[in-house]
């Protein structure tokens, strides 16, 4: 294998010679691997490893063996402890998230700080199959199905065109030790459960799976790249810079093939996924507009404006009925359900009859009043807000959900007792909260 992997370093990679190469090592087989060769072939490198501190002394004894591997190899090596279930519940993300975000932050303060010119992972082509049915099961088309990318800004892939079973097969011939990581086992994550039991089934059924993989991937990225190139045509012909602003020309986008396809490329960009409400746009009325989590999209007479959102800008926010998802000024999700289940702050549960859409989203003011749920009356919002001992900046940023200028969610902190399911609700509809 080392011989094949130098080839391909030296083919797609030439860059790398020469430069300081900081590997995430995790102790596991791919990253010892990934180490080992490179520093066979005489590149210059450290190795970075992340205690997450997630399953005990085994996390611990993975810092051990990182520690021990680095001296073995005589190269430096940088360790970091993280809080991650600690860091997940401050941000409100899940303890993958956790993990993956300061892993990437600690990674680029080391780049900076050490004058490292890339960072190289250890994802090789299991890892990319895994990754390519999770994206073909959440329908991210043609750009999620590309997979996992060799080069994107300066993380390096050096693995990606070998197999875990060449780089096990490379591993017990140098008779390398690595960690294995017991969550790796667990069936609770979509990977492991493709890792551990779709792919080996794929894999017994076609055993020239990771080869043809490999020839698809090639194509789709040559297909995306077609598209790239087709669309740098369609920019210069139908969007007009104005300042800080983007202008698509309606009339030029409908006159051209596959305008809901167009669309998509021209807007994924800017984190818009409503796509039929995007249609919607194309004839709808001057001032109609919607929003992605950093922009939004205004229909201006024959023209779509995309602009930066200035929350301080947005006073007021409509949502209409049969929306399910929306981003701005909040993620929110809208679903029927046929029973209760999550009770907290983020997720409320009304009586749909006793509303009226649209719904509108707007910021509080003087003189609002509304009946907290579980008590008897109402309560003027500015004595609420007292009550939870807000400051000023956080009463700022409240947002309230209404019906007919009646509040029926304090979002984030309280239902309205007028708006909520008894025992002659027919319709539930639960909104949920989302961090961004």
């Amino acid at each position: 294998m080392l011989h094949e992997f130098n080839k391909h370093i030296i083919k797609d990679f030439p860059f790398l010679e020469e430069k300081r190469l900081l590997i995430a090592c995790s102790g596991g087989l791919d990253s010892v691997v990934l180490s080992r060769l490179m520093k066979e072939l005489n590149y210059n490198i450290s190795l970075a490893h992340c205690n997450f501190s997630l399953r005990g002394l085994e996390s611990d004894e993975d810092e051990t063996f990182v520690k021990q591997f680095a001296d073995k190899l005589s190269i430096p090596v940088f360790i970091k402890k993280f809080e991650t279930k600690k860091y997940a519940v401050e941000h409100k993300v899940s303890t993958q998230v956790s993990a993956r975000e300061l892993r990437y932050q600690w990674f680029n303060g080391l780049k900076e700080e050490n004058s490292f010119d890339y960072i190289l992972t250890g994802h090789h082509l299991d890892d990319d199959l895994e990754t390519f049915f999770i994206n073909l099961s959440r329908g991210t088309g043609l750009r999620g199905l590309d997979g996992i990318p060799p080069i994107i800004n300066d993380i390096v892939r050096p693995l990606l065109n070998f197999s875990r079973e060449e780089i096990l097969q490379y591993a017990e011939e140098r008779k390398l030790k690595w960690r294995e990581d017991s969550s790796n086992a667990s069936r609770d994550y979509l990977r492991n459960k493709l890792r551990l039991d779709v792919i080996p089934n794929y894999k017994e059924v076609d055993s020239r799976v990771l080869n043809n993989f490999k020839s698809t991937q090639k194509h789709l990225r040559m297909s995306q790249n077609l598209i790239e190139d087709y669309m740098t045509l369609i920019k210069n012909l139908v969007i007009t810079q104005v300042n800080d602003e983007f202008h698509f020309d309606v009339n030029q986008l409908k006159s051209l093939p596959n305008t809901e396809g167009l669309l998509y490329e021209l807007l994924y960009p800017f984190g818009f996924n409503a796509w039929n409400d995007i249609s919607e746009l194309l004839s709808a009325q001057t001032g109609k507009q919607i929003f992605s989590k950093t922009h939004r999209l205004i229909k201006n007479r024959e023209v779509l404006i995309l602009a930066k959102i200035n929350s301080d800008e947005i006073s007021e926010v409509f949502v209409k009925e049969g929306t399910q998802e929306i981003y701005f000024p909040l993620h929110l999700v809208f679903s029927k359900v046929n029973e209760l289940t999550d009770t907290h702050k983020s997720t409320i549960y009304l009586d749909r009859d006793k509303v009226s859409f649209p719904l509108e989203l707007r910021h509080w003011k003087e003189g609002d009043v509304f009946y907290p749920f579980g008590m008897k009356g109402k309560k003027k919002l500015s004595k609420f807000f007292k009550d939870e001992k807000l400051s000023l900046v956080a009463k700022e940023k409240i947002w309230l959900l209404c019906s007919e200028n009646e509040i029926v969610w304090v979002v984030g902190m309280r239902l309205d007792d007028r708006f909520k399911t008894d025992l002659n609700t027919n319709e539930i509809l639960k909104i949920a909260l989302l961090e961004n």
